[in-house]
C-alpha cells in the first residue's frame, strides 16, 4: 500500500481534503437561492428546476457506494485528482448551460466529481494518520463542510444581485485549479495492491433501483412524464432493489451485506434517516422559493434569512452529546422528530407582514432542531457496527443521505405541482396569490417528517455508549 506521507505534507493533506469537502457542501447549497434567476434566464418556471437539485444529490448516491473501491483499485491520489477535475469541469459547463437539460446534465458531471472528494479524501486521510490521531484529523476536515451550507445560500443570493447565477459555478474554477495542483504534490498514492472483488451484478442492481424510484418519484412532480412510464419506473425500481437483496444473500462479498440489517440500531436508523430527511432536505429548496416567490423577498435578502438556521445548527453540535446522555436516543429521537415536523409544518403560517425578527426566530428554532436530528440520527445508526462492519455501514449511511435530499427535493416539487391546480394557484403566480400551494406542501411535509417518528419508536431504550462520541464526530462529517 503506497500510502506514506511526511510530517510536513500531512497539514497539507487536511487542508486539500477539507477545501475539497467544501466545495462540495458548498455546491450542494449555492444553488437553492439562484434557482428564481436561474428560471428566469433559462426560460423554465422556478417550481420546475428542482432536476438542478435532485440530478446532483442522485449522483452523489449512485457514486459513493463505489468510491472505496474505485480509491483502492487505482489509487486515492489519482482518484482525487479525477474527482476535483470532473468537478471543476461540470462547474464551468453549468455556467456554460444554455438550457435546462444542459444544466442536468452538467451538475450530473458535477455530482461525479462531488461524491468522490469526501470518501477518497478520508480515505486518505484514515492512512496518513495513526488511529489515535485520525478523530482530530476528521474534526479538522469536517469543520469547512459545517460552513458550506452556512455561506452557501448567502453567497448565492449574493453573486446572483451582484453579478449573475453563472457566478455561484465561475468561483470554482479557479479553486479547482489550485486543488488539483496541490493534489499532485501532497495527496499520496494509497492504491492498494490486491484491491478487493468489486461486487460489479449488486451494484448494478442497487444502482437500476435508486434511479428508477428517484425518477419515478421526480416524474410526478415536474419532468412531464405519462403516468404509465412512472409506473413502470415505480415497478423497475422495486423490482431491482428486490433483486438486490436475493443476490446480497446469496454472494459471499456483496456491496453491502445483509447482515448489517441484523442490528436493530442500524436498520432503525438508516431508514429513520431516508424518511426524516424527506423533510430536512425539502427545507433547503422550499424556504429560498418561498421567500422569493410569495413573499417579496431578493435573492440576497432570502440568503440572509438561512443564517439563522447554520448558525443556530453549529451551536446545537456543542449539545448534542449532553441531551442524548440525559435522554437517551429513543426518547431525543422520537421527540425531535416530532418537534421537527411541527417546525416545518409551522412554516405554513408565514405571512408577509410578520416582523423580521419573528421570522429570524422561526429560522433559528428550525435550524437548532434539523441539526440535533441529523446528529443523532447519524450516530445511533453507526454506534453499534463493529470494525469488520463499519466502512459498509458508513457507505450505505452517505448513500442514504443523498438520496434522501433528493427524494425531499422531489417531494416538495412535487406536492407544489399537485396543490396548485387543487387551489387554483396557476405556475406563474406570484406574492400572495402563491401562498396557498406553499403552505400545503409544507404542511403534508411536515406531517410526513412527524410520522417517521414511529420508526425511532422502535429503538430499544438503552444507555449512550461510550465510544459515541466519536461516531458523533465521524457522523457530523457526512451531516
Amino acid at each position: 500500500m503506497n500510502s506514506a506521507v511526511s510530517p510536513a505534507s500531512s497539514r497539507q493533506l487536511l487542508w486539500l481534503v477539507a477545501v475539497g469537502f467544501f466545495m462540495q457542501t458548498l455546491d450542494a447549497t449555492i444553488v437553492n437561492t439562484a434557482l428564481p434567476a436561474m428560471a428566469r434566464s433559462l426560460g423554465e418556471s422556478p417550481l420546475e428546476m428542482q432536476a438542478v437539485i435532485v440530478s446532483y444529490a442522485l449522483t452523489m448516491a449512485v457514486v459513493i457506494p463505489a468510491s472505496g473501491w474505485v480509491a483502492d483499485r487505482f489509487g486515492t491520489q489519482r482518484v482525487f485528482f479525477t474527482a476535483i477535475v470532473l468537478f471543476t469541469l461540470g462547474s464551468a459547463a453549468c455556467a456554460a448551460s444554455p438550457s435546462l437539460h444542459w444544466l442536468v446534465v452538467a451538475r450530473v458531471l458535477q455530482g461525479l466529481g462531488g461524491a468522490l472528494l469526501l470518501p477518497v479524501g478520508r480515505l486518505a486521510v484514515l492512512r496518513a494518520y495513526p488511529r489515535e490521531q485520525f478523530l482530530e484529523a476528521m474534526s479538522f476536515v469536517a469543520m469547512p463542510g459545517l460552513i458550506g451550507p452556512l455561506v452557501g445560500p448567502t453567497l448565492g443570493g449574493w453573486l446572483v444581485e451582484a453579478a449573475s447565477w453563472h457566478w455561484i459555478f465561475l468561483i470554482n474554477l479557479p479553486v479547482g485549479v489550485l486543488g488539483a495542483l496541490a493534489t499532485l504534490r501532497y495527496m499520496p498514492g494509497g492504491r492498494s495492491e490486491r484491491p478487493p472483488a468489486f461486487d460489479a451484478g449488486g451494484y448494478t442492481m442497487l444502482v437500476v433501483a435508486m434511479l428508477a424510484l428517484s425518477l419515478a418519484l421526480d416524474g410526478l412532480g415536474g419532468l412531464g412524464m405519462k403516468h404509465l412510464l412512472v409506473l413502470l419506473l415505480l415497478l423497475l425500481g422495486l423490482a431491482a432493489l428486490t433483486a438486490y437483496w436475493l443476490h446480497a444473500a446469496r454472494v459471499p462479498a456483496p456491496l453491502f451485506t445483509p447482515r448489517l440489517f441484523s442490528l436493530q440500531s442500524f436498520r432503525v436508523g438508516l431508514l429513520g434517516n431516508l424518511f426524516a430527511r424527506i423533510g430536512s432536505g425539502a427545507m433547503p429548496y422550499l424556504i429560498p422559493l418561498l421567500m422569493q416567490l410569495a413573499m417579496g423577498y431578493s435573492p440576497a435578502q432570502a440568503g440572509m434569512l438561512m443564517l439563522p438556521v447554520a448558525l443556530a445548527g453549529l451551536g446545537m453540535k456543542r449539545l448534542v452529546t449532553s441531551i442524548i446522555g440525559r435522554w437517551g436516543y429513543r426518547r431525543v429521537l422520537i421527540g425531535n422528530t416530532l418537534a421537527l415536523g411541527a417546525m416545518i409544518a409551522g412554516f405554513a403560517l408565514m405571512t408577509p407582514d410578520q416582523p423580521l425578527w419573528l421570522r429570524v426566530l422561526q429560522m433559528a428554532m428550525f435550524g437548532a432542531v434539523n441539526s440535533m436530528q441529523f446528529t443523532a440520527m447519524n450516530t445511533v445508526t453507526l454506534k453499534d457496527l463493529d470494525p469488520a462492519h463499519a466502512s459498509g455501514g458508513n457507505s450505505m449511511l452517505s448513500m442514504v443521505q443523498m438520496l434522501g435530499m433528493g427524494m425531499g427535493v422531489s417531494v416538495a416539487a412535487t406536492l407544489l405541482a399537485a396543490f396548485g391546480p387543487w387551489l387554483g394557484v396557476s405556475a406563474s403566480a406570484a406574492g400572495p396569490d402563491a401562498l396557498p400551494a406553499f403552505r400545503a406542501a409544507l404542511g403534508a411535509i411536515g406531517a410526513v417528517t412527524m410520522l417517521s417518528a414511529g420508526i425511532f419508536w422502535q429503538l430499544q431504550p438503552e444507555p449512550p455508549r461510550p465510544d459515541d462520541d466519536r461516531r458523533a464526530g465521524e457522523s457530523r462529517a457526512e451531516h
